[in-house]
C-alpha cells in the first residue's frame, strides 16, 4: 500500500522567522513519515509565497533518506530556463517525481509566463528527463476524456487528481487511463478542514462517514493514494497511526 501525505511548505511572511518555520515543518514530516510511505511537497499553493519545496525537500532527504518525495512545479510564473533549473535541482536532490501544473494565480499580481503543463512535460520527455525522474500532470476528478488529448499525448508517468469525492470517480479514471499511473487525492474529513471542504463543494459529514472505506477501495483500484489535510496535521497523523501505521 502506498499512502502519500501532501505537505504545504511554510508561507514566507513578514516578522516571521522563516528558518524556525522550516524547522517546525521538517519535524512534522519526521513524525508523519512513520505513518505514510511518501510525501508530496506543494509549491505556492493558492498563489501565496511559500518556502521552496526544493529547499525543504533537500533537508528532508538528508534527515529521512529513504522517504520518497514528489514535488509540485508551477509553470504559471516560470520561464523555460527557470523550469529547467527547477527540474535539474529536483533530480540533483533525488526526488522521485514532479507534478507539473499551471498553479493558482499569484497573490502578488505577477504576470503569467504562458507556459502550458502538458507542453512542458512533452519538452522534458524529448530531453530524456523522464528517464531520470517521474513526470506527472494534474487531472480533474471527473474529466471529459474527449478533451484531454493534449495531456495524454504528453505521455506523463501518470496523473494526480483533484480531490476525489467518491469511488465512482476513481473507477472512471482508472478505466479510461489504464496506461497511466493514477494518484487520487483525498481530503482528510476533519472539522478543521471544513473551509477546504466548502471550497471543494464537498459534503464533509457524508464524506467522513465512509472515508476509511474510500481510502481502502481507492487503493485497491490504483495502488496509490495521496491524502491532504491542510488544517489538521495532528488529526490525520492520528488517523494514519491507527489505520496504516508502518511502526
Amino acid at each position: 500500500m502506498t499512502i502519500r501525505y501532501e505537505a504545504n511548505p511554510p508561507k514566507v511572511l513578514p516578522d516571521i522567522d522563516t528558518n524556525e518555520s522550516i524547522r517546525k515543518f521538517v519535524e512534522k514530516i519526521k513524525i508523519i513519515s512513520k505513518r505514510c510511505d511518501a510525501i508530496h511537497l506543494t509549491e505556492n499553493v493558492l498563489g501565496y509565497q511559500r518556502v521552496s519545496p526544493i529547499k525543504v525537500g533537500e533537508i528532508i532527504r538528508k534527515d529521512i533518506p529513504d522517504l520518497p518525495i514528489t514535488v509540485s512545479l508551477r509553470v504559471r510564473d516560470k520561464s523555460e530556463s527557470e523550469i529547467s533549473d527547477f527540474v535539474d535541482r529536483c533530480i540533483s536532490v533525488g526526488f522521485s517525481g514532479i507534478l507539473i501544473l499551471m498553479g493558482d494565480p499569484s497573490q502578488t499580481g505577477g504576470k503569467d509566463s504562458g507556459q502550458i503543463p502538458s507542453l512542458t512535460v512533452k519538452k522534458l520527455r524529448e530531453q530524456g528527463i523522464d528517464t531520470k525522474i517521474d513526470l506527472y500532470l494534474s487531472i480533474s476528478n471527473k474529466p471529459d476524456f474527449s478533451k484531454i488529448g493534449g495531456k495524454i499525448d504528453a505521455k506523463p508517468k501518470g496523473f494526480m487528481t483533484q480531490v476525489i469525492q467518491n469511488i465512482e470517480q476513481v473507477q472512471n479514471l482508472h478505466n479510461n487511463l489504464k496506461e497511466f499511473s493514477i494518484i487520487p487525492i483525498l481530503l482528510y474529513p476533519s472539522p478543521k478542514n471544513e473551509k477546504s471542504a466548502k471550497f471543494l463543494n464537498l459534503d464533509l459529514d457524508s464524506y467522513s462517514q465512509k472515508f476509511e472505506e474510500l481510502v481502502n477501495k481507492t487503493h485497491e483500484i490504483t495502488g496509490d493514494v495521496l491524502i491532504t489535510s491542510p488544517s489538521d496535521f495532528n488529526g490525520l497523523n492520528e488517523f494514519l497511526g491507527k489505520t496504516y501505521s508502518k511502526v
